[in-house]
């Protein structure tokens, strides 16, 4: 089978594909612009094209079979400065990856947001990210419905784990809490701190993500954690000092966890962040 995994020398891309590639009979191919990817992140027996994609067409010269479309723009508050970066990634992106699809018949495996479930449905609309996001759901939708591409829409709880971006304006939270508790220096929380979230291993979203590949068709394919923490509490299990920060435009206070549907596929969740930053403690 040929893969395609957008965003492929990324975080999740990167464990997406080296699960993939343990398949003897799978070709894998990653497209990523290298904007938070990282060739450190590449795995051998991955063919690796550097570009956007936007330019899928010119850049890719196999017709995959599946296409997970992970190589978006992905952060929430940062996108507020980088609405241009987020239009070209997000939106240029998905519809050149969707004429893709239609042309060559591969299934999409579309990863969306979860903050468009976020605060009763309002967290669609909180940021220039999870409107993207939100609308990019309803398009990809639409399309199987118009054009008869077959589909499957993913979406992530706030995944931790190897590979994280620890530093910079596109660090995530666990990592970037690991990396400040071994510098000594205090976890910085946004206020008001409550704001809940479901943190979910990177290994459970890629077992999800390869049985949504396989057998998922349609949407809500929500793949999280069922415990929600504060970041507060998340803070709190370093045992260290913390230092609050002022609140932030387009902060989501809650998200609904929506697992049903890829739980009857088989799935199921196996780690636990507090197991996770215990260890961290520990060692």
């Amino acid at each position: 089978m040929k893969i395609l995994v957008t965003g492929g020398a990324g975080f999740i891309g990167s464990h997406l594909c080296e699960e993939l590639v343990k398949n003897i009979n799978n070709s894998v191919y990653s497209l990523d612009n290298y904007s938070t990817g990282k060739k450190e992140n590449h795995i051998n027996r991955v063919i690796y094209v550097q570009g956007d994609t936007k330019n899928i067409e010119d850049l890719i010269d196999c017709n995959p079979d599946v296409i997970y479309h992970l190589g978006e723009y992905s952060r929430v508050e940062q996108s507020f400065n980088d609405i241009e970066k987020v239009w070209s990634s997000n939106k240029d992106g998905i519809f050149a990856v969707l004429q893709f699809c239609r042309k060559f018949g591969s299934k999409l495996v579309y990863a969306g947001s979860s903050t468009k479930f976020g605060d009763g449905g309002l967290g669609r609309s909180q940021s220039p990210y999870a409107w993207t996001k939100a609308s990019n759901t309803e398009l990809v939708e639409n399309y199987g419905n118009w054009f008869g591409i077959k589909y499957a829409i993913t979406y992530f709880y706030n995944v931790y784990g190897g590979r994280e971006i620890s530093t910079g304006k596109y660090a995530t939270l666990i990592a970037l809490f690991k990396e400040k508790y071994k510098n000594g220096e205090p976890l910085t929380v946004v206020s008001p701190g409550t704001q809940l979230r479901n943190f979910t291993h990177i290994d459970d979203i890629i077992s999800g993500l390869i049985m949504v590949g396989k057998k998922g068709d349609g949407d809500n394919y929500g793949i999280g954690c069922s415990q929600s923490f504060s970041i507060l509490e998340i803070a709190n299990i370093f045992d260290t000092e913390i230092k609050m920060l002022p609140e932030r435009e387009g902060n989501r206070m809650s998200s609904e966890v929506v697992c049903s549907k890829t739980k009857k596929l088989g799935w199921s969740e196996t780690k636990s962040v507090e197991l996770y930053i215990k260890n961290i403690i520990n060692n």
